[in-house]
């Protein structure tokens, strides 16, 4: 009975973290949420009074502010959030195996199935193992359900739980997806659509072009400003090039102030030209900060690299002949796109 509480709990804690974690923009980490597990379970009263200090005073969850209260808070103790999901889900299960023994016929194959399920949980699957668990599930359960009208009402019960629990692990891979500064797409989700495109190219020869982009004496902002000016500018600079960069179109933060375009289906003129647009709607404002808006930073400027895709690229080499350019126009001035 004892574990059986336990388990409960551990499901209702991170059923409380995963959204509160996702609210803030927070990254899915085994540390992140180690943190969150500590608040919600609020068995470090120092954390928790840390954290809605930190959240009355609209301070920013940034990667430094994370590992600070990781560092001083919860030093070694770092569940994994995996092996929370992986009880959630072995929870389910169990549930599920209760329901079946009241059913009887026709059922033999399900709860073979489900053994199985739960014997791959205890090899510790990852995060895309363990959400493939989740959909068989589904599956199964939809399938008992047909051939068990008469005791349908009794499994469906459990389809809101098994909604719940796929819901989660798309919030983990949106978040995992997500750059928590300017919500933009993330390294991860570039590459892997990188990947995809140079799948396509392979396939059926689909043009595809790349912008490599570099916000402009970006340390000068950090150096005269501070860090949180510094997140405002890159917030800035994400912002218009979302509203610039439409339809099937990939906008990523690559990292610190660089970001990448990826354009499928755009030949080298077309991409140049969006390149400018962003070029030009990101120049044209000047930018302030303060309550009165009476601390002017000048216009914010980027320089950008474009490259198309050739026979024989892959993800790493049309990058590279992007980030050439990048370096040209860097040298040429800033404030400019070169392409190849």
């Amino acid at each position: 009975m004892h574990n059986n509480q336990n388990l409960e709990q551990t499901s209702h804690i991170l059923r409380l973290a995963l959204p509160k974690m996702s609210e803030l923009a927070i990254p899915v980490t085994p540390e992140n949420y180690a943190i969150w597990f500590d608040y919600f379970t609020e068995s470090n009263l120092n954390l928790k009074r840390a954290i809605d200090g930190l959240i009355a005073n609209d301070v920013k969850f940034t990667p430094e502010v994370n590992l600070g209260l990781y560092n001083r808070f919860i030093e070694e103790r770092s569940p994994e959030i995996i092996e929370n999901v992986q009880i959630e889900t072995q929870i389910l299960i169990n549930s599920l195996v209760h329901k079946i023994q009241q059913l009887g016929e026709g059922t033999e194959s399900f709860s073979s199935n489900l053994s199985e399920f739960g014997a791959k949980l205890q090899t510790k699957p990852d995060a895309d193992e363990l959400n493939m668990i989740v959909l068989s599930i589904a599956a199964e359960v939809e399938q008992v359900i047909a051939s068990n009208r008469h005791m349908s009402s009794s499994l469906v019960s459990l389809s809101d739980e098994i909604a719940n629990l796929k819901s989660e692990m798309d919030n983990l891979s949106k978040v995992a997806m997500t750059d928590e500064l300017t919500s933009l797409n993330n390294r991860r989700a570039y590459e892997m659509f990188a990947a995809e495109q140079m799948t396509k190219f392979t396939d059926t020869q689909t043009v595809c072009s790349l912008l490599m982009i570099d916000i402009d004496h970006f340390k000068l902002f950090n150096d005269t400003f501070g860090h949180l000016i510094g997140d405002k500018v890159l917030a800035y600079v994400a912002l218009a090039m979302k509203h610039t960069v439409k339809g099937d179109d990939l906008v990523a933060r690559y990292g610190g102030e660089e970001f990448v375009v990826m354009l499928p289906n755009a030949k080298l003129h077309d991409a140049v030209n969006v390149a400018e647009k962003i070029r030009e709607r990101i120049s044209l404002k000047q930018l302030s900060i303060g309550k009165e808006k009476k601390q002017n930073l000048g216009h914010i400027t980027v320089s950008i690299g474009v490259a198309t895709l050739q026979t024989g690229d892959d993800a790493d080499t049309l990058l590279a002949r992007a980030d050439e350019q990048l370096y040209k126009a860097k040298a040429s001035g800033r404030n400019c796109v070169k392409f190849v």
